[in-house]
């Protein structure tokens, strides 16, 4: 009877073992899911707004440089002194032809592979040069992949220059996946309408929360500039994550990376 009770008791566990995904993800703190608050561009909505924000609770972000202007150097370091991660977002931000309107020679029609892999290249140096991190993550501009018709990713990920690669398109059960199983050179983001409320952007987060995984947000202009968000719904989204970091690691995307790849025991 013991026995027959046993077997029945192992057989149980084994079964709720497989059937019960670990959604933990084994954050730090206890907390329940990871959040990773990108912006894109090297907006001056960001320096202003999001960067000031983020400061005034405790929070850091990760701000993808392009077409950075000579007279901002000094608040992106002193952003990256803050703990902010800076990225990689190519210098010029080529992006297809028929995205909008652009200079010919910085569409991703006028690249070769080796010529974007080279804009990425030196798109690091900057980045050294201001916040001195010998290695960096990268977004792709407007999530297009491609040099003259030829998806780039792969060799870029031969070549070893990011230690990520962000996009801008996100599956609900990315959500609730292992960070440990993600593929790097695909990690995926959320972007948003203009019109997004703070209470839209809390119940994303809180759908991460339920799966037990990461989302990493995307932002462009907060409260003004391309593809903004307003100030107050930014705000509404940051006072509720501070209030919230026992359920939430609110974190670079570098650092919820490295945690996943750390060492277990």
């Amino acid at each position: 009877m013991k026995r027959a009770l046993l077997s029945a008791t192992l057989a149980f566990v084994a079964t709720l073992a497989a059937s019960t995904p670990v959604l933990a993800n084994d954050w730090p703190g206890g907390a329940r899911a990871a959040v990773v608050l990108t912006y894109d561009d090297a907006m001056a909505s960001q320096l202003e707004t999001a960067i000031p924000a983020l400061d005034a609770r405790g929070l850091k972000g990760v701000f993808y440089l392009s077409n950075v202007r000579q007279a901002d150097l000094p608040r992106w370091r002193a952003a990256a002194a803050e703990g902010h991660e800076l990225g990689n977002h190519t210098l010029f931000h080529p992006c297809a032809a028929a995205t909008f309107p652009a200079d010919p020679r910085y569409t991703t029609e006028a690249y070769t592979v080796g010529e974007m892999l080279r804009e990425i290249e030196q798109a690091n140096v900057l980045l050294t040069a201001i916040d001195g991190r010998a290695q960096h993550g990268m977004a792709t501009p407007c999530g297009q992949s491609t040099a003259g018709g030829v998806d780039y990713l792969e060799a870029l990920r031969t070549a070893g220059l990011v230690t990520y690669v962000r996009g801008v398109s996100v599956e609900p059960g990315d959500l609730s996946a292992e960070i440990g199983d993600l593929d790097r050179m695909h990690v995926p983001a959320k972007a948003f309408d203009a019109d997004v409320t703070g209470a839209e952007l809390i119940a994303w987060v809180e759908q991460a929360v339920a799966g037990g995984g990461m989302t990493v947000l995307l932002f462009h202009g907060v409260g003004g500039e391309h593809l903004p968000v307003s100030a107050e719904a930014h705000a509404e989204l940051l006072d509720w994550l501070a209030t919230h970091r026992d359920r939430v690691w609110t974190t670079t995307l570098q650092e919820a990376l490295d945690h996943a790849a750390r060492p277990l025991g």
